[in-house]
């Protein structure tokens, strides 16, 4: 089995040895340090091979982002931040951060992250891992790079909802029946629940969610992958039948793009 060198930034104490005691269920995981801060953990880096850091943000002099600018392209680690601050994930991601766990960290969340990276060690071997975020320094200097060589892309399968009084919600996009607007808010439907976000359906469609939704109504975007079966109705108008049984009115503005992606 191969081994992840790993590296522990937290400024409190408590932190990482409950996190230390905690990556010890995990075998794949060595961890050959800990640091108090950014400055500690980059003498560290500057003399260990490192190909995973867990990562707190909010520290004395330097955050957790100081040391994310510190990193080349040769010797860019996995991050995986650990903080007790939700607001901080969207800027997490941005800066392609494998996973985003909160203080206190659940055994549960930390293996999904742990298998995260694993995984991505199994298809591109420990030399490689490196590649993972390769274009990372770039991204930060230009805001435009954007990394190509990763197995996992955390923005490119979740939805991330995150509001200044609620917990950081994180949807799959696969569980994503359909999504439909209520003013400046956004409703999430799922089998399980529905989730709301403040966002426009504009900006989702544009920017946001995968090729595989489609707006269907000038309020309604649905994942095409559950439907089931589309029932016309006069003047060129569709109901769609989503596999849940849930039907929604497909208008006739978006019908015909609809209908020439069922016929292939």
């Amino acid at each position: 089995m191969i081994q992840l060198n790993t590296l522990l930034v937290d400024d409190e104490y408590s932190a990482i040895e409950g996190l230390r005691i905690r990556l010890e269920a995990f075998p794949e995981i060595k961890v050959i340090g800990s640091a108090a801060s950014v400055d500690e953990a980059i003498k560290l880096l500057n003399n260990n091979d490192v190909d995973l850091i867990f990562l707190d943000i909010e520290m004395p002099t330097k955050s957790g982002f100081e040391l994310i600018k510190y990193f080349q392209p040769e010797n860019c680690p996995a991050v995986i931040f650990v903080t007790a601050f939700h607001q901080h994930a969207v800027k997490a991601f941005e800066v392609r951060a494998l996973d985003y766990l909160l203080k206190p960290v659940k055994l549960a969340r930390l293996s999904e992250a742990i298998d995260r990276v694993t995984k991505m060690e199994k298809f591109h071997r420990k030399n490689e891992l490196i590649a993972v975020q390769q274009a990372l320094a770039d991204d930060l200097a230009s805001e435009v790079a954007i990394p190509t060589h990763s197995e996992y892309k955390f923005e490119h399968e979740n939805l991330v909802i995150q509001d200044a009084k609620n917990p950081i919600q994180i949807i799959p996009f696969k569980d994503i029946l359909w999504i439909d607007a209520a003013g400046d808010y956004m409703c999430v439907h799922t089998p399980a629940e529905t989730h709301v976000m403040r966002a426009r359906l504009k900006e989702l469609e544009k920017n946001t969610l995968p090729d595989d939704f489609l707006r269907i109504h000038k309020s309604t975007i649905v994942n095409l992958s559950h439907i089931k079966q589309l029932n016309p109705l006069r003047n060129s108008e569709y109901t769609a039948v989503l596999q849940s049984g849930k039907t929604l009115k497909v208008s006739r503005t978006y019908s015909k793009n609809l209908k020439s992606l069922f016929k292939h």
